[in-house]
């Protein structure tokens, strides 16, 4: 590992009235916490917040000077409760303007369906003065990118698709090593001393226990890590924990 690679860490703002009164069910986050740690950058804070301009921006501006990155989804749409770009706009203190790339691109996505650009869908080309904007794949009306925010739709097809067409602008950081096993049938209580004092020896490395489905059906506890060997170590540790409370582990999903 280079010297000058260290963590990266993210947040996500999943903003919408929807989603926090049950209409909406959010599948971004789940999604952006397993794309990032594909690509080696944390997931450590998610927050949902209300379509309120002033709430957005108190915490987008939290979350930006805390976090190598921030993800918002959510917003960004044609009708007049979309006001994430304002906010995001506010935050940065900077104008709204309508980006001329932004309205060309939707004034080609609907000219070739054959359909007008009305005003509606020309709010779409709205932006924070001094933002880039994201290539949208799937329905033309662009995201876009201020310093380290990165405004996106909260559709998911359509999240998923601006996350792909960002993945060149990030940079990755410290890959971590995960090792996980399962133990059917043990309940997570029974095994939590153990967990203690593994953790407490294994410096470098950390556990994380999760019980199925309650405290019966059995636990899978993951180590993770900087180094593969610390990882592996970490784990063999509770191998033989679970094998002393008579249960023999698999190897589980590292995630």
């Amino acid at each position: 590992m280079g010297q000058d690679q260290k963590r990266k860490t993210a947040a996500i703002l999943a903003i919408g009235d929807e989603l926090l009164s049950g209409r909406t069910r959010d599948a971004n986050i789940h999604y952006l916490a397993g794309w990032l740690t594909e690509r080696a950058i944390a997931l450590v804070e998610a927050r949902i917040v209300p379509d309120e301009q002033a709430v957005i921006v108190e915490a987008l501006n939290v979350l930006r000077a805390r976090y190598d990155y921030v993800f918002t989804s959510g917003g960004i749409g044609p009708t007049h409760d979309d006001i994430t770009v304002d906010a995001i706009a506010a935050a940065f203190d900077v104008p709204v303007i309508e980006h001329p790339q932004a309205i060309a691109a939707i004034e080609a996505w609907y000219a070739a369906r054959g359909e007008p650009v009305t005003p509606a869908r020309r709010r779409m080309s709205r932006t924070p003065d001094g933002a880039v904007l994201i290539e949208n794949p799937v329905s033309g009306a662009p995201g876009v990118r201020i310093a380290n925010v990165f405004v996106m739709a909260g559709v998911p097809r359509i999240f998923e698709g601006m996350l792909n067409a960002v993945e060149g602008e990030l940079e990755r950081g410290v890959q971590m090593y995960s090792r996980a096993l399962t133990a059917a049938g043990l309940p997570e209580s029974r095994i939590a001393d153990a967990l203690r004092e593994i953790q407490a020896a294994a410096k470098g490395a950390a556990l994380g226990s999760y019980p199925i489905d309650g405290d019966i059906k059995g636990v899978t506890v993951i180590a993770r890590a900087e180094d593969e060997a610390l990882a592996e170590t970490a784990i063999e540790a509770v191998r033989s924990a679970m094998r002393a409370l008579g249960v023999e582990p698999v190897a589980a999903d590292r995630k």
